[in-house]
């Protein structure tokens, strides 16, 4: 039996070289999160894809490296009117497979298209633009970028258009040619990107999809023919990614991981803005996005008044499908093994804190879940354990500003930061104080915009930031010196041995 959602035109596929090469068997099924009983993608993996696959990526470099910047800018183009042709083919597809309400697709399956339009600002491509200067008398020095080669990207469930997209767009306009496993969750989205791409006309091998769990994401991530890995997932496994890549330092490998994200509400806060802004960052998407809210920090003269601002407003969020045709803000989590593992690190929470709002099983099909909170004493490096991917939020009360920074520092993570005050002082401190990639002002962690950088330190990237920078990791800077001045003998160099 093979299950292919309705918004696919092939049957359960890998994408070679310019061809769909099915799969069949159950080797990875993937259903939907509000209706488990249904399949939305099954195949079995096959390994030998991945092996022709960068093979046909590394036969088609040559020519598409060679292709003009304004020929690949023009398939790009066409790329781009092809996904707002089949936004709702996309936005159909999230839902589905990944359990997000309807608006949240939506906004995904815009946001891949608009991701074109913002590579292509000049302010974006003048980071690959290359210079010429003097370099002395009679000397030219010139800059000048060029791809990596075979690039493969290992895309993640939480956003598996968009994050995906965000590597492969730049990737293919600077010369690279494109391998890309979708995360097993999410393997029909992966497709049906290939379908869109192959309506688009791009030439064979340039971009090719291999469906796969770790097995082939370890090969596509340390074959010998393979110049850079982009990756977005969680710790762990980019982690494995940098260890099996130790001999190999001239690969590139760009990570985008996890985060325990604070958030910090001042005595000088808005409290009603702070508290809507904290639900949203802390619950969008079900708690499954790197940037939500997954820590809060409340300023003891305000506590109070805040907690139970934000416990109201979070108890009465609308959790539903994508198709009940209410305006849910939750959907499901992406699998019951997610939502078990948040159940479990609330019993862990909970025991050394103060549980104000359960995080419970709905009684209905599916993985929902209402969202929880607990509240702890401190925030402390040593207690922290592993990243909570779902509807769950920690609150801890701070004595001041250098607390609140202390705090919010104290994580192996480093990704986002969020302060609310109305003293810019207070921002400005927090700004500089806090370890973390994306530091806001009186808006959440969760919602970062693709015309700035989006990365992380610690645990949370290596230093390879994603969004708008993410064209710095698709080429490498090649610098040329050229002497076009009268040749100069070196003193003690003696060329009347060779004449001339």
């Amino acid at each position: 039996m093979q299950a292919s959602a309705a918004y696919l035109e092939q049957s359960p596929s890998d994408y070679v070289d310019g061809v769909f090469r099915q799969l069949s068997g159950d080797g990875i099924v993937t259903r939907d999160p509000a209706l488990p009983s249904r399949i939305v993608w099954m195949g079995t993996p096959v390994v030998s894809h991945a092996e022709e696959a960068i093979a046909a990526a590394r036969r088609a470099l040559p020519s598409w490296r060679a292709l003009s910047f304004d020929e690949r800018r023009a398939y790009l183009e066409r790329w781009r009117e092809a996904c707002v042709r089949h936004a709702g083919r996309l936005a159909a597809a999230i839902s589905r497979e990944v359990g997000k309400v309807k608006w949240e697709a939506e906004l995904e399956a815009k946001i891949v298209a608009e991701k074109v339009s913002i590579t292509l600002e000049e302010r974006v491509l003048a980071r690959v633009a290359g210079f010429e200067v003097a370099a002395g008398a009679g000397k030219t020095g010139i800059c000048a970028f060029r791809p990596h080669g075979v690039i493969t990207v290992l895309g993640p469930y939480n956003f598996p258009a968009h994050l995906p997209n965000g590597h492969i767009v730049p990737a293919l306009l600077v010369g690279n040619t494109v391998v890309f496993k979708p995360s097993e969750k999410g393997a029909s989205v992966g497709q049906l990107l290939a379908e869109i791409a192959h309506e688009v006309g791009f030439p064979a091998g340039v971009f090719n999809v291999v469906q796969g769990g770790g097995a082939i994401a370890s090969r596509l991530a340390t074959h010998p023919e393979v110049d850079g890995v982009l990756f977005t997932g969680s710790f762990p496994v980019g982690r494995r990614i940098l260890e099996a890549n130790l001999d190999t330092p001239g690969r590139l490998i760009a990570l985008e991981m996890g985060g325990s994200n604070p958030a910090y509400i001042s005595a000088n806060a808005d409290l009603r803005r702070a508290a809507i802004e904290c639900v949203r960052a802390a619950y969008a998407t079900t708690g499954q996005r790197c940037t939500c809210t997954r820590r809060i920090l409340v300023d003891e003269r305000v506590i109070d008044r805040f907690v139970p601002m934000f416990m109201k407003l979070a108890s009465t969020l609308m959790i539903a499908a994508a198709d009940d045709g209410v305006p849910a803000f939750m959907g499901p989590l992406v699998t019951g093994e997610a939502r078990d593992a948040v159940l479990r690190a609330q019993a862990a929470l909970a025991a050394r804190g103060r549980l104000l709002l359960e995080a419970s099983p709905l009684d209905r099909e599916g993985f929902f879940l209402a969202p929880g909170a607990v509240e702890l004493d401190r925030f402390r490096v040593e207690d922290e354990g592993d990243e909570i991917f779902g509807p769950f939020v920690q609150i801890a009360r701070a004595r001041d500003l250098d607390d609140a920074i202390q705090q919010a520092n104290a994580t192996r993570f480093g990704l986002a930061a969020s302060i609310f005050t109305q003293d810019e002082s207070e921002w400005r401190a927090f700004r500089e104080g806090s370890r973390a990639g994306c530091v806001n002002w009186n808006t959440g962690t969760a919602g970062a915009s693709s015309k700035l950088p989006f990365g992380g330190t610690g645990r949370s990237g290596n230093h390879r930031p994603a969004g708008a920078f993410a064209v710095d990791a698709c080429a490498y800077p090649v610098a040329t010196m050229i002497d076009s001045a009268e040749l100069v003998i070196p003193q003690g160099m003696h060329v009347a041995a060779i004449g001339g």
